[in-house]
């Protein structure tokens, strides 16, 4: 059992809301970034039991930005945890706040679901993520439903053709060919990890067989 699922299993500070599976996916992808200087934001604070997690799980040296809607949210502030009120889903929004905001090296989506929301976030801030970040989309079940407004499943296909710019014939590349490193789906999660990239080669080594 990884130290978070601990955590979460012994937790009697604030409410913490997790799909169990998940905790594999935190472990797998942030364990490097543990007593490391970081910053970490996490949109959707519900009762801000996980950014009490991650405040435990990162250690002293991490600053844990939480963002929600609801105003009432500011009331969880505490040491290394800092409380953001806005709409994720509103591009002025994160236009107004990206410029007093530091560079972030996790940024997780667990905010409203909505694919239009989890789109306009990646749109914004998947650019300002640090170079070897990860940014790690939750609940994408939701994809499913048709009250979800769409699919940020579908969505998240265009990434890897994106990340496969390279290769297409003629190239066709973007921003996210040359930023993307890897795509992991999960359950539900979509990890991102961020990798300063260039263009791919190939060469070969050794001797003819025949």
């Amino acid at each position: 059992m990884g130290r978070l699922k601990e955590y979460f299993d012994s937790n009697n500070k604030r409410l913490i809301d997790k799909w169990i599976h998940y905790f594999d996916a935190y472990e797998n992808h942030f364990q490097r970034f543990v007593n490391q200087k970081v910053n970490i934001l996490e949109i959707g604070v519900f009762h801000g039991g996980s950014l009490q997690m991650w405040k435990d799980y990162f250690g002293p040296q991490a600053t844990i930005y939480g963002l929600d809607i609801n105003p009432q949210c500011k009331c969880i502030e505490e040491d290394q945890i800092k409380i953001i009120i806005g709409d994720q889903g509103d591009r002025d929004f994160w236009k107004r706040i990206t410029p007093e905001l530091p560079q972030f090296d996790i940024i997780i989506d667990d905010g409203g679901h909505f694919a239009n929301q989890q789109k306009i976030t990646f749109e914004e801030m998947f650019p300002l993520l640090s170079d070897n970040g990860v940014y790690l989309v939750e609940d994408l079940h939701t994809s499913y439903w048709s009250e979800a407004g769409g699919s940020f499943v579908d969505y998240s296909k265009n990434i890897i053709d994106s990340m496969n710019g390279w290769h297409q014939k003629p190239p066709n590349v973007d921003s996210l060919t040359s930023s993307v490193g890897s795509m992991t789906y999960y359950d539900s999660v979509l990890v991102i990890e961020k990798k300063p990239r260039s263009a791919p080669y190939r060469y070969t080594t050794g001797n003819l067989s025949y």
